[in-house]
């Protein structure tokens, strides 16, 4: 009981003087209310956060000129000061500060690894038709309850989890049950991968009252080669989609895919400063994964294509080049991660069915939500070997057990009995990491040639 009143007075306490300097940030001095931000945050999280995190903060906010500096004035003007303060208290201080502590600690006691956030699919369903996608034509017969998605929240903000990104099918078709978690839920940050063809006047209003959950579209280029996979008119809809929420002050990312095809439109100077125009603040790139039995091998890139993304996501994102949009590399940035952040070690998944699985793109489990309780389905033996075997790689280039390191995957599968739970049609690992052998033997050389050049092993 003494805990939980300390934990409410602290809230309150770092709410109010966050509400207090954004109001300053956005009418007054900018940098000098960045400064305090940092100053706040040091306090409250403390070692929780590594000590160069501060200073790059700080440099940022002492340098008003820079690309961050101009950066963070964007967002901080350009966001509603609910969302902002509300992402702000729910991220860095539940789940950055309080919950990352727990989470520590509960992994410690259960021996297990306990995810900073929850990756969870209400529906396999979807209201598209995209090449290659399973969704909808299986879609319909999957979908997570209300009572286990709240669940699920509810255990896991005991053992420290304060976030929750949704995936799917399209999760939006849910998005009247999502609202309802984001209103029960009110110190979770949730997010969501969403192809943005239901966001509308009314969704955007119930965005801005709940204040605790924000979006990324999903985009893979142009129109031409966006809609040449996605169907005529998704690219207008996603572009519709960003100004509603730009207008309104709703803070929005985009989600991209890229391959051996797209990977240079998604990061060209044009692509960028058009989503940057529209207000978009944040970029996931996501590799390629030859995941399902009928996956082409041919999106994969080479060696030369992938090493130009890392270093073209890195110049994107640089303190003093690139553009003012924070971009994420999922599989590239396993270097500031430690590697592999799947198994609960960062993150989960949970599908529509039910099945707590590593990783969103490797479709194993045996633990199930709508049968056990998270923790148990975060003890379940798959998991455990993830917990025990990681990091995969000594070269954090190479992070995954699947696609850099395929005999990893295969052999964690064998020794745990872990089932394919792939919603098309099950997959052994054994076929599903063939596809990868040829790219993991190419990318190594390269990879490690790299890393011995730069760490100096």
């Amino acid at each position: 009981m003494q805990n939980r009143v300390a934990h409410a007075a602290e809230r309150v306490a770092f709410q109010t003087v966050l509400n207090k300097l954004i109001k300053t940030a956005q009418t007054e001095d900018a940098a000098e209310a960045a400064n305090s931000i940092v100053n706040l945050m040091e306090k409250i999280l403390g070692d929780s956060w590594k000590q160069e995190s501060y200073e790059n903060l700080r440099h940022i906010a002492e340098h008003p000129d820079s690309k961050w500096a101009r950066y963070a004035d964007r967002i901080i003007r350009d966001t509603d000061p609910r969302i902002l303060s509300t992402f702000l208290l729910n991220a860095a201080y539940e789940g950055g500060f309080r919950g990352f502590k727990t989470s520590e600690e509960m992994s410690e006691k259960y021996g297990c690894n306990i995810p900073w956030i929850v990756l969870m699919d209400p529906t396999s369903a979807c209201n598209m038709h995209c090449t290659g996608c399973w969704a909808a034509e299986y879609g319909h017969k999957q979908n997570l309850s209300f009572e286990v998605m709240d669940r699920v929240l509810t255990e896991g903000k005991a053992l420290g989890i304060h976030a929750c990104l949704f995936t799917g099918g399209e999760p939006l078709v849910r998005k009247k049950d999502i609202i309802k978690l984001c209103e029960k839920h009110k110190d979770v940050a949730f997010h969501a991968f969403t192809n943005g063809t239901l966001i509308d006047e009314a969704f955007c209003d119930d965005l801005l009252r709940v204040g605790n959950f924000f979006l990324s579209v999903s985009i893979e280029g142009f129109a031409e080669a966006n809609d040449g996979r996605r169907g005529d008119g998704h690219f207008d809809a996603v572009m519709r989609a960003m100004d509603l929420m730009h207008n309104k002050k709703i803070p929005f990312g985009v989600s991209i895919c890229y391959t051996s095809k797209n990977y240079l439109d998604v990061t060209s100077d044009e692509f960028l400063d058009m989503i940057i125009e529209k207000g978009c603040s944040f970029a996931w790139y996501f590799h390629y994964m030859p995941v399902g039995m009928n996956a082409s091998t041919e999106l994969l890139l080479t060696p030369e294509q992938r090493m130009y993304m890392k270093d073209r996501v890195r110049w994107i994102r640089d303190i003093e080049d690139g553009k003012e949009l924070f971009a994420i590399d999922f599989q590239n940035d396993g270097e500031f991660c430690g590697g592999c952040i799947a198994g609960g070690k960062r993150y989960c998944h949970i599908n529509a069915a039910g099945d707590v699985e590593p990783c969103v793109f490797i479709h194993y489990s045996g633990a199930n939500v709508n049968e056990q309780s998270l923790l148990d389905c975060l003890r379940q033996p798959l998991f455990l070997k993830y917990h025990e075997n990681q990091p995969f790689n000594e070269n954090l280039l190479r992070p995954c057990p699947m696609l850099e390191n395929p005999e990893k995957l295969q052999e964690m599968i064998r020794e745990t009995g872990a089932r394919s739970t792939d919603l098309e049609a099950p997959e052994s690992a054994e076929h599903l990491c063939g596809k990868c052998a040829e790219y993991a033997a190419a990318w190594a050389p390269v990879a490690d040639a790299d890393w011995a050049a730069r760490h100096g092993v």
